[in-house]
């Protein structure tokens, strides 16, 4: 079976936009949440949000690709263009054997948004031509094949919160089953704005604090929803062998992939965490090492109470004794939820932590949940041997994806 790696990463991130800055300010605690800037807060009940800050399309696209895209789409092709340098891959590829697997969970809103505003004030004549190109949610992955010329798979992935994640599943399935050599893989997402939030204050899913330092507390038991972020996470994935003979940087193998359903419930997951188990499981068994406990598990960790005493329960199904062996965290507890972006800058932060040998904190954890009792890294980053990377994500819809990651051996 053809084996998989990972060549070069980017990120567009509330904590950084390149993957450096990223990883240094999570390995530091450093939180990216604050107020919220783009519109004015006065009638919403979520007052903050993880921005993306100081972040400049001009440095990865011309400025008329930037007209003609919706922010989450121009996040998408900045890690994109960061992934694709770091790897070294287009010179080294065929283009009908590069493929594109970057999804979104909720595509451009913002353009949504703003050309249902000009219908209502000035009429159908007025909408923008570039209306549907620009929103649809596929847009990301369409523009970064068509920026690498990448003539491979294109397939833009959406499993809401999970897509990311499933997005880069996906694209290590394709490339195990010789459909490509190298995938450009993650996900992108620009949600905040007031339709967005209004949408996700609504379904009672948003943390209504209005200090950042206790608005994401993934675990601890005085949480009461999410913090909005955005962003994108991009990884490209790699045939071993490919990558070995141009003799690329790899950064991890992805050794395993887990993809299951709870088929319980619109935006609640299932109580009793089995799909979210399975999910974990199958990916563990694919990476032939049940029973390893120097394990770093980035968990989804929302901050909502219902995620995450489910997600508890399914590590400690998942790994039974063992749960309680490995190392825990949330990242969101500095990002934010990135939503269909998150799978992809966690999947970095798994990574990451394998490489580095640190395993990042969950920040703002200091009550924590009696029903939540694993090693959740509280406060401060921890140094420490992990062999297995795992990341999950659970989306509304009761989508699971769950990663696996160990270092590359010959």
């Amino acid at each position: 079976m053809r084996r998989v790696v990972v060549t070069g990463m980017g990120a567009i991130t509330p904590v950084g936009n390149d993957v450096s800055t990223f990883w240094s300010s999570i390995v530091a605690g450093k939180n990216g949440i604050g107020p919220i800037t783009r519109f004015d807060t006065t009638d919403f009940k979520a007052k903050l949000a993880a921005e993306v800050k100081d972040f400049d399309p001009n440095l990865y696209m011309e400025k008329a690709e930037i007209r003609k895209s919706d922010l989450f789409a121009q996040y998408g092709m900045a890690a994109a263009y960061q992934a694709v340098k770091d790897s070294g891959i287009l010179e080294n590829i065929a283009p009908e054997r590069l493929g594109v697997y970057v999804g979104s969970g909720i595509g451009g809103i913002a353009t949504f948004t703003e050309e249902v505003i000009k219908l209502h004030d000035k009429g159908p004549r007025r909408v923008s031509p570039l209306f549907i190109p620009t929103m649809i949610a596929n847009m990301a992955a369409g523009n970064i094949a068509i920026k690498f010329h990448a003539q491979g798979p294109c397939v833009p992935v959406t499993t809401a919160c999970a897509t990311g994640s499933t997005a880069i599943g996906e694209a290590y399935r394709a490339i195990k089953g010789g459909y490509a050599d190298a995938i450009i893989s993650g996900g992108a997402e620009a949600a905040i704005g007031p339709t967005g939030v209004a949408g996700f204050i609504n379904c009672m899913a948003l943390s209504s604090s209005t200090d950042p330092e206790v608005a994401s507390i993934p675990f601890d038991k005085r949480r009461n929803g999410f913090v909005m972020g955005e962003g994108a996470g991009i990884l490209i994935l790699e045939e071993y062998e490919h990558a070995k003979a141009r003799g690329a940087k790899i950064y991890a193998e992805m050794c395993g992939y887990g993809s299951t359903c709870d088929a319980y419930h619109m935006t609640a997951p299932d109580p009793e965490a089995g799909g979210a188990a399975r999910a974990i499981t199958d990916a563990v068994k694919e990476a032939g090492m049940e029973g390893e406990t120097k394990v770093y598990f980035n968990a989804h960790g929302t901050s909502t109470p219902l995620n995450d005493k489910s997600e508890t329960l399914a590590i400690k199904k998942a790994f039974g004794d063992n749960a309680y062996k490995i190392l825990i965290s949330s990242t969101k507890s500095m990002t934010g939820h990135m939503l269909g972006a998150t799978g992809g800058v966690e999947a970095i932060a798994a990574i990451m932590a394998m490489r580095e040998g640190i395993v990042p904190p969950t920040i703002g954890l200091k009550e924590p949940d009696p029903d939540c009792d694993l090693d959740y890294v509280p406060l401060v980053a921890r140094k420490a041997e992990i062999n297995l990377a795992l990341s999950v994500n659970l989306g509304f819809g009761g989508h699971n994806a769950c990663l696996a990651f160990k270092k590359c051996e010959d």
